[in-house]
């Protein structure tokens, strides 16, 4: 009985080593800054007025209304050590197009989701992915310009349409 225990033993020892070999590196790199830019007191929490719009403005799933409405982030007192940023927009993500956001609990409209777009109002960023880099100077304001839309997810019905995002600066 003893004999068997310790081959089991044995055995258990042997397989567990094979389990662990190393088959490949992975280097982590990257630096840290001892300081950011300050992000705009106007920019942490702004409304966007996206307006009221007629469903007949829409043509269907993935349209967009024409009335973009700018918005911006401001990041000032940037060091020398960061030359560029970018904006994640994060949220609640619409179940038909994960791209877009959600609309806050309660509202009332259907089939219809908010739409970030660059700085062309054209190109969207998805949510939960990185804006396109911006070059920061230092010691100024730098104003990274972004837009959002309704877009729709099929044939939109009236009602309420509110929606919101955080944000996180990424620097590069």
């Amino acid at each position: 009985m003893k004999k068997i225990a310790l081959i089991s033993a044995l055995v258990s020892l042997s397989i567990s080593q094979v389990a662990n070999a190393a088959d490949g590196v992975i280097n982590f790199t990257g630096n840290i800054t001892g300081t950011a830019c300050v992000v705009d007191a106007t920019s942490i929490a702004q409304p966007v007025e996206l307006g009221t719009i007629s469903t007949a403005a829409f043509a269907g799933g993935n349209s967009t209304t024409a009335a973009a409405k700018r918005f911006n982030i401001v990041l000032k007192s940037c060091p020398a050590s960061i030359s560029s940023a970018s904006i994640r927009f994060d949220g609640t993500t619409n179940t038909a197009n994960p791209s877009i956001l959600a609309l806050t609990n309660g509202q009332t409209a259907t089939n219809v989701g908010v739409a970030i777009y660059e700085q062309d109002s054209t190109t969207l960023i998805p949510v939960g992915s990185p804006s396109a880099r911006v070059n920061l100077l230092e010691d100024v304001n730098n104003t990274l310009t972004y837009f959002a839309k309704y877009m729709a997810t099929g044939v939109v019905g009236a009602g309420t349409a509110n929606s919101s995002t955080s944000f996180t600066v990424t620097y590069q």
